[in-house]
Order: C-alpha cells, then structure tokens, then sequence
C-alpha cells in the first residue's frame, strides 16, 4: 500500500508541475497498485481527480486567472458530456475501457513529446464559435466519463487555440473545468456501480485526495525552479511505458 500512497503524491505532484497529467495516473494507480475492480477504479478516479483540481484551482482563482465564461461553455457541456460517457460504461467491458484508456496515454505522450504550437504569451487570441468550444467540451467530457481521466491535456491546448485564452489561464480555467466535469461523471457512474452491485472504497478516495492535494501545492511551488520542457518528455516517455503495460494487461481479455 506505501506504492500506492507514492503514487497519489506523484499525481498531485505531476498536477501542480504541469497543469494537466497527473490524473491520467489516477486509475492505473488504483487499479494496479491498490488491487480495485477497473469501474470502481475509474469512479474513484473520478472524485480523487475532481477534489484535487479544485484545490489546484483555488491559487490561480485568486489571481484571477480563471476566465468564468469559458468555464461555462466549456464545462457545461463537459459535464454533460461525463455524465453520457459514464453512462455508456454500462455497455463497455473493463477491458475495452482500459484498452481506450491505454490509447489516450499514448496520445498525452505524443501531446508532451511534440510541444504544440501555442502562444505562451499572455495576451488573449480572438475567441472561435461558441458552437467548437461548447462540441469540444462535450467530447471530452464523455471521455472524462468513460475512462476517468480528467482531460487536462486535451483541455488545455482547446482553451487556447479555439477559446482564445493564454496559456496561463487556460491552466487556471482548465483546472476548474476538470474540477466540475469530473464531480458530474462520478455522479453518474454512482447509478453503473450499483447496477454492477460495486460500491465506492471512500476511505481510499479521501486518502488519495489528501495526499493528492498535498502534492499539487508541492508542485506548484517547485513548478518555477524545473524544466517544463525536460519534465514534459520524462513523463511522456513514463506514459508511454505505462500505455504499453496496460495494452500487454489488456488486450488478451478483449478476446
């Protein structure tokens, strides 16, 4: 059990570093390490990611660096969209669910392997179609629901090339939006694990927030004193290792 209280602080740690990524951890750290069934593992992962996004969100709030309009028409149909995919977890195998998931590992690493071109700088860029980012938020917040993962980095990069944030708000707005749709896809797969007569390990959830919030403040703190760029491709290489693992777990259930 000490791998898997390691594990909770790397991804509060990995979140407060680098905004996004911790939380695709989540499941594997319970599912793995903590010995649970892979839905229960996946609405654990759900209340652990959103709890620790908020806390994380708390700072950058309080400089202002959350815009409350994206949040909106990007959360909202995140929410939606988590409470739809948790839904479809009743039609999906725990061993598809985490072959998806084993694909959306290796898609963060390919996201960290090759830094997007976006603007770091601070200045706002012209907002696209209510219509992309509303679409956008739904999408990812069905994955959020399916698979448990909180999507910040998929979340990011939409904030800033079609809602036309900068880099360090889209961290800020991006960190409420996990925060929100996460809470909404757990809400949701309440109803999948009583059909499934499973029941949430609350104990686990609250200990793996604690430590988790700890290690985003960690993060946080040291964020300034790392190289993004360097740790970017460390954890990426990690995810890879990791989306190969899950993959070799996985893939001889499916059949």
């Amino acid at each position: 059990m000490v791998l898997a209280w390691i594990g909770a602080l790397f991804i509060g740690v990995t979140l407060g570093l680098l905004g996004s990524g911790g939380s695709i951890l989540t499941v594997p750290v319970l599912t793995y390490l903590v010995g649970q069934e892979t839905k229960v593992a996946i609405a654990g992962s759900l209340m652990i990611v959103g709890v620790i996004s908020l806390f994380s969100a708390i700072p950058y709030a309080r400089q202002k660096l959350v815009k409350w309009r994206t949040v909106i028409l990007f959360g909202v149909p995140g929410m939606v969209g988590a409470v739809v995919g948790a839904w479809l977890a009743h039609f999906v195998s725990d061993a598809l669910q985490m072959l998806i998931f084993s694909v959306l590992l290796l898609a963060a690493s390919y996201l960290m392997f090759k830094p997007m071109k976006l603007d770091e700088a601070d200045k706002e860029h012209a907002e696209r179609g209510m219509s992309k980012i509303a679409i956008d938020g739904f999408v990812v917040g069905a994955v959020t629901g399916l698979v448990g993962v909180g999507g910040g980095f998929l979340i990011i990069p939409a904030l800033v090339l079609l809602g036309g944030l900068s880099m360090r708000l889209a961290v800020g707005t991006s960190l409420v939006i996990i925060s929100v749709k996460s809470f909404a896809g757990f809400i949701g797969y309440l109803g999948v694990l009583e059909t499934l007569n499973l029941s949430i390990d609350w104990q686990i959830i609250w200990i793996f927030s604690i430590i988790g919030v700890v290690g985003g403040w960690l993060g946080h703190k040291i964020s300034s004193k790392v190289n993004q760029q360097q740790l970017k491709r460390g954890f990426a290489l990690f995810l890879v290792l990791m989306g190969a693992f899950i993959l070799y777990k996985n893939i001889p259930n499916l059949f």
